[in-house]
């Protein structure tokens, strides 16, 4: 296994990184936060331009010919910006769902679009109370003369307010596994959208669906194998958040010791202290393993090798170390670290949201037992899962 960038990937990711000091300064990340769309003009005008919104598409349909390692090296630097924005819910993990379950004629009519920046696709999955398996997913697309009528809550839509479409996770069945996923209009009779606030101050949105109708023409791909099409979109997308996750714990490590040689204690800068440098050099090496483990599993992606170990140790174990580097930032930072003036803020808050969203440190150490255990790759049974 070779991690060394190529020429390209470097050049990739220079030019990503001067895309995101332009345009996702802190300054936007803070006017981002609690924003009722949450989308930066700027920046995805530039994500737009520079083909980033269809970096996930095959090249029929505008992609620009991107591995996961080259998808990796492009959020490894959205992480080092907090960069704001529906990106991954809508241009990972919206066109992936789109590209795996949807027929042609839906990959023909969405998948541009979401390259070119005219369509925002956010999906609507958890519910309140309910876990991030299968059997989460308890709202119901009942049979109706139309196709489907939904009833019930999902909760943690990214930019849901953004977006002219959800990719709605509805039960179809009694089956865990009996779920459909279907293509619902933001602006359809019945669809209600609450903002709701969160520790990183980022966009979610709860949705309310009051007998929504359906055609069966939008849902996406066979009867009942929305989940399975979901799920190998998540292990696909989690790679992506732990590069994002290795990304923030480096920059914050950054912005850290900046402080530690200009602040000064006792006539003297407080990194010369041994105390907390050495939680410097414990950052630095978990950083580096966490690198390591998201390259690993990228490349096993791009060599068509299996993820299903190596996506949710990557995620667990760069989100954790995103939350404990960002900690001990913080604590570096005295009592700077906890007041709004200060950037560490941004990044520990961020960190423990991401650690949170998608699948859970819980959820993952599931999977990863699973895979130890038994080599399923199915999570132990759940007593939350419902």
């Amino acid at each position: 296994m070779d991690l060394n960038f190529t020429e390209e990937q470097k050049l990739l990711r220079d030019m990503v990184r001067n895309l995101c000091e332009e345009h996702a300064s802190t300054r936007v990340v803070r006017d981002m936060e609690n924003d009722p769309l949450g989308v930066p003009p700027g920046l995805w005008t530039q994500m737009k331009d520079t083909g980033l919104l269809a970096m996930m598409l095959p090249e029929a349909y505008g992609g620009i010919g991107l591995d996961m390692l080259d998808r990796a090296v492009i959020y490894h630097e959205f992480g080092r910006a907090l960069a704001p924005g529906p990106h991954f819910a809508s241009s990972v993990m919206g066109a992936l769902a789109i590209e795996k379950g949807g027929s042609q004629a839906q990959k023909d009519a969405l998948l541009t679009a979401i390259g070119q920046g005219g369509l925002i696709v956010a999906p609507a999955w958890l519910e309140p109370d309910n876990g991030f398996g299968p059997q989460g997913v308890q709202l119901r697309a009942e049979a109706s003369a139309e196709g489907y009528r939904l009833d019930g809550v999902k909760r943690h839509v990214f930019h849901a307010r953004a977006a002219q479409k959800l990719i709605v996770l509805a039960r179809t069945g009694e089956a865990a596994d009996a779920i459909d996923l279907l293509l619902v209009d933001t602006d359809a009779p019945g669809v209600t959208l609450e903002q709701q606030l969160s520790m990183a101050s980022d966009t979610q949105y709860k949705v309310r669906f009051d007998g929504v109708q359906v055609p069966v023409a939008n849902r996406l791909g066979a009867p009942q194998s929305g989940w399975a099409t979901w799920e190998a979109c998540m292990y696909e997308g989690i790679i992506l958040l732990a590069a994002q996750a290795v990304g923030g714990a480096e920059r914050a490590l950054e912005i850290t010791v900046e402080y530690s040689k200009g602040r000064e204690q006792f006539d003297k800068p407080i990194g010369s202290f041994q105390a907390l440098a050495h939680y410097m050099a414990d950052a630095v090496a978990v950083i580096e393993g966490a690198a390591t483990l998201v390259l690993e599993a990228a490349w096993a992606h791009t060599r068509g090798k299996s993820i299903a170990r190596l996506a949710p140790m990557a995620k667990l174990f760069a989100c954790n170390t995103f939350r404990d580097v960002t900690a001990k930032c913080e604590q570096i930072h005295g009592g700077y670290g906890f007041t709004l003036e200060y950037d560490i803020q941004l990044f520990f808050r961020r960190a423990k949201q991401q650690q949170m969203n998608w699948w859970d440190s819980r959820h993952l150490e599931g999977l990863i037992a699973a895979e130890v255990l038994d080599g399923t790759g199915r999570t132990i049974d759940d007593p939350f899962a419902v």
